[in-house]
């Protein structure tokens, strides 16, 4: 199994906009070969402020993931979701890891 996370940190006020372009977006994972489970982590608010959000998705395998930010469907879902000017404090932080236990 493979879980790849986003941190993202978004600015004082946008959180909600932030969870809604989230919410409402068209991800297309469920049609993903390999794909497990998604989920929006909000966290603790950020020194400097604004707050720490996490996407977290597990997969079957790496490969599996890779496959995915190479498709179609990735272009797709990324292409049209857009959060306000001004929602991320910076690039958003990706971090990969390979399950050893379960």
């Amino acid at each position: 199994m493979y879980i790849a996370m986003n941190r993202f940190r978004i600015a004082a006020g946008f959180e909600d906009g932030f969870a809604e372009v989230w919410r409402t977006r068209e991800s297309r994972l469920d049609s993903v070969p390999g794909f497990q489970t998604f989920q929006l982590l909000r966290g603790p608010e950020l020194d400097g402020g604004g707050t720490l959000f996490i996407s977290h998705s597990t997969w079957d395998s790496r490969e599996a993931f890779l496959a995915w930010t190479e498709s179609e469907e990735f272009r797709a879902a990324h292409g049209k979701s857009r959060a306000p000017e001004g929602t991320y404090l910076g690039h958003p932080d990706f971090e990969g890891y390979e399950v050893v236990v379960a």
